[in-house]
């Protein structure tokens, strides 16, 4: 069974820094698509960075280029996500999913999904 656990979550204060890990199970990650997502009460939830195995390229929106990375052990089948300058609007939770077609970094269509890690930014 294909099972995402996300962790490392918590309180960091603006311009602070935080990794998050997904460690999956039940897949082989390199045959399949992963991303990040993060969402906001009241609002829809938005792909932050995923990797496109349509092209090899990596997407990352437009209000994290620069800040966050996102990478990936396929040997201990785990994926991160450096957060650095951490920004009040960053504070969301955060989910890691994967898929085994080829997706962009849109939600719906990514098949299996983690429980999610919360992050708060603020003073």
């Amino acid at each position: 069974q294909v099972q995402l656990v996300e962790s490392g979550g918590g309180l960091v204060q603006p311009g602070g820094s935080l990794r998050l890990s997904c460690a999956t199970s039940g897949f082989t990650l390199k045959y399949y698509t992963v991303g990040w997502f993060r969402q906001v009460p009241g609002k829809e939830r938005e792909g932050v960075a995923c990797f496109i195995r349509t092209d090899g390229t990596i997407y990352y929106a437009d209000s994290v280029k620069g800040r966050f990375t996102i990478s990936k052990d396929s040997t201990e089948n785990t994926v991160y996500l450096e957060m650095n300058n951490l920004k009040a609007e960053d504070s969301a939770t955060y989910y890691c999913a994967t898929d085994p077609g080829m997706p962009g970094c849109w939600p719906l269509e990514y098949d299996y999904w983690g429980q999610g890690t919360q992050v708060t930014v603020s003073s």
